[in-house]
């Protein structure tokens, strides 16, 4: 399998480019809004320290993104691929997080359209884990066509445990949908 976990995306709408160290202050101006986390599960990554450990845990992930509006070039968010499982014919997306200036404007849609298109040539199955308090998040998903198959504690490097629901779109069902 030759899937490239930080391969460069774009539409009209956003560019999708891998994640570098020089972001962190970028990223981190939008990160710094504490009603983009009020409904997750870590509600305080709103915080320097702690965003700092998120940003740490996506830089060393090799799979994560920040993400452009591509008319602007104004910082719309982040996203990233992880647990790319051969095997199981799969690979996770998620620890997505858009600017409010950003919301209810199609953003996180053509985002998640862009790597799900993407990991979809290699995989058969995107997983999603979603905050069991993230109600935001739950709706967003399943607009896509995600199914719930599961719930889990998930601890976020170094971060407390947290209850997350599973959430799968299988590329047959998205390809009838595109």
């Amino acid at each position: 399998m030759n899937f490239d976990l930080q391969p460069k995306l774009e539409n009209d709408l956003i560019q999708v480019i891998p994640l570098k160290a020089d972001d962190f202050e970028k990223l981190y101006a939008v990160a710094s809004d504490p009603l983009i986390w009020e409904q997750h599960p870590n509600k305080d990554r709103y915080k320097r320290e702690v965003f700092e450990n998120f940003f740490k845990g996506a830089m060393e992930s090799t799979g994560a993104f920040i993400v452009y509006d591509k008319v602007t070039k104004q910082v719309a968010g982040s996203s990233r691929y992880y647990d790319l499982d051969e095997a199981n014919n799969s690979v996770a997306v998620g620890y997505t997080f858009i600017g409010r200036d950003f919301w209810g404007k199609g953003y996180n849609a053509a985002l998640k359209k862009l790597m799900l298109d993407y990991a979809f040539r290699f995989v058969d199955k995107v997983i999603l884990h979603i905050g069991a308090t993230n109600f935001r998040s739950q709706k967003a998903t399943e607009k896509l066509g995600a199914k719930k198959t599961g719930e889990l504690e998930v601890a976020y490097y170094g971060e407390p445990v947290k209850w997350n629901f599973v959430y799968q779109v299988d590329k047959d069902k998205w390809m009838q949908r595109v």
